[in-house]
């Protein structure tokens, strides 16, 4: 039985780490996404291909992503009992910082897909350091633990 619950612990923090970084490289595309249609003419060719874009990069990668790490990782935290832990404690607000990074990006993507322009580019090149810089935190606390 131990051996069963070890490789489904394995599997599950596999595919968690696998759909981790999907999610990731889609979150680091939206903004780069969103600074090209930016740049196009309202009302453009290339405004609505970047709208279309931006669209499946939502539909195909960011929000399957989500889902999918969020419950791999409920499910690990589960099974191993990370939820007593102070380090998961944080990793876990700071995903839930990150997921509502996703939301408002994605929000904004949608408003951008509409003609809107909700950002600067400036600010749009900002909102693109946001990911790397919660990923570099999530990491530190997985890996060293330090409290």
């Amino acid at each position: 039985m131990q051996d069963v619950l070890a490789m489904t612990y394995l599997w599950l923090k596999s595919g968690h780490i696998i759909f981790m970084v999907f999610w990731m490289a889609g979150l680091f595309m939206l903004p780069r996404q969103m600074i090209y249609c930016h740049d196009a003419a309202a009302g453009s060719e290339e405004e609505a291909l970047w709208a279309k874009r931006m669209g499946l990069l939502r539909k195909i990668i960011l929000t399957p992503s989500l889902i999918v790490v969020w419950v791999l990782g409920l499910l690990l935290a589960m099974q191993s009992g990370a939820f007593s832990l102070g380090w998961f404690h944080a990793k876990l607000l700071l995903v839930i910082v990150l997921t509502g990074y996703h939301g408002i990006m994605v929000a904004r993507s949608k408003a951008m897909a509409r003609g809107e322009r909700p950002l600067t580019e400036k600010q749009l090149r900002v909102y693109g350091e946001v990911p790397g810089i919660l990923l570099a935190f999530i990491v530190v606390l997985v890996v060293v633990r330090p409290f």
